[in-house]
């Protein structure tokens, strides 16, 4: 089963297999945006915005 939300920054749809767990990175096709799953319950899906990854000087 696929779901569907909309981008979070041009508004594109963004096809999400229902299988998909919470923490799990998608991008947006259109845009190349990437969003964070963060919601993956009873087929129905929710992204936020996934944040920008950031180097570990401390290692």
């Amino acid at each position: 089963m696929i779901a569907t939300v909309s981008c979070l920054v041009c508004d594109a749809e963004l096809e999400v297999a229902a299988a998909t767990e919470k923490g799990e990175i998608v991008e947006c096709a259109s845009c190349g945006q990437e969003h964070e799953v963060v919601d993956a319950t009873d087929g129905r899906v929710a992204v936020e915005l996934a944040p920008e990854v950031e180097e570990d000087w401390g290692e």
